[in-house]
């Protein structure tokens, strides 16, 4: 059996762990940054330019994967692999959606941050899987049958429910979240797709990133460069230019983890994990934001909550998922010379 690539010596737990942390610790950074309610100081540190924010996180992880390929030429395997050499067809077919709908997806869902709360964002989200599972039906991918109808009935009344009892409700956060969903569910279809192909989290993010970065670059100057009275400078210095690196670099660290746990296990047990992320994010956000919640919201957010677990338990194929990650686990305990428990 070959060796096992490095980024897979790892238990995907870890990877699992990884991608809760950065996830929570971008979101509320992210919030923090852009709603200039949660400073003491109004006037320092007010930044509502979430499609500058994005396309500064991409232009940053552009150039540190070009630097790891210079430096470090290891860390990004399939950038010298015959079979990672795409052709202009294959790159417009593959990266080039991709990208545009990861760009489309961070713009609209930072965006929201600007209207919403942060644990509202996340009972939104809830119904993010079985969106998922509905484009699927729609390609005539998937089947649609009634336990499967059932459930997204189910999670759908919940979280109308949760939206019914929104203190702070607004239409157009609400809209930008909805189109946000959209957008990372077929991003997410897309990428498990090309993660087939045995295309490593580094190597991917060298393709997808200079893609987003120009799709929000053009979003920015069209949308919000206008609007800067102050000037994008004046902007950036008031905010702070380590506040900036700090925030990109924690965004790199997500999408690579984002990857990786795709890679390492599937989009379905990304979204698994997405239900303890979410909770701890609304009592985090509830915690250090001071978000209030009515009963009528936290009694709809626990009805979509049960019919999104019914649906991922019902639909996962627990045996086939825990023999794909621990023959990986295995191969990485014998590299390393431990000894199998029988």
């Amino acid at each position: 059996m070959p060796p096992l690539p490095a980024f897979r010596r790892l238990h995907p737990a870890a990877y699992i762990a990884l991608w809760i942390l950065m996830s929570s610790a971008v979101i509320v950074f992210n919030k923090w940054i852009l709603d200039n309610t949660q400073h003491d100081n109004p006037n320092r540190g007010h930044f509502p330019y979430p499609i500058f924010l994005t396309t500064w996180h991409m232009f940053f992880m552009t150039l540190v994967t070009r630097l790891l390929r210079v430096f470090t030429p290891s860390m990004l395997p399939s950038i010298h692999h015959s079979r990672a050499r795409l052709s202009w067809r294959d790159w417009s077919l593959s990266i080039l959606p991709i990208g545009v709908l990861f760009s489309a997806s961070l713009i609209v869902n930072n965006y929201v941050y600007l209207y919403l709360s942060v644990a509202f964002i996340q009972m939104l989200k809830a119904k993010a899987p079985l969106v998922t599972l509905v484009l699927l039906a729609t390609a005539g991918m998937q089947t649609l049958t009634r336990p499967l109808v059932v459930n997204i009935v189910g999670v759908v009344l919940g979280v109308m429910l949760a939206s019914y009892g929104e203190i702070e409700f607004h239409w157009l956060g609400f809209i930008c979240q909805e189109l946000g969903i959209l957008f990372e569910s077929l991003r997410l279809v897309l990428v498990e797709k090309l993660m087939a192909d045995k295309l490593d989290p580094l190597s991917a993010m060298y393709f997808f990133a200079p893609v987003c970065g120009a799709c929000n670059l053009v979003m920015f100057l069209v949308v919000e460069y206008a609007h800067m009275p102050e000037g994008l400078v004046a902007a950036t210095s008031a905010l702070g230019y380590g506040v900036l690196l700090a925030n990109a670099c924690a965004a790199l660290l997500l999408n690579v983890a984002l990857v990786l746990v795709i890679d390492c296990t599937s989009s379905l047990v990304l979204t698994l994990s997405g239900v303890l992320k979410d909770i701890l994010l609304i009592v985090v956000s509830m915690t250090v934001f001071g978000t209030r919640s009515t009963a009528t919201q936290s009694i709809g957010y626990a009805v979509a909550l049960v019919f999104l677990t019914r649906y991922k338990t019902m639909n996962f194929n627990w045996r086939k998922e825990y023999q794909r990650v621990v023959g990986w686990q295995e191969v990485a305990d014998k590299e390393s010379g431990e000894v199998l428990p029988q």
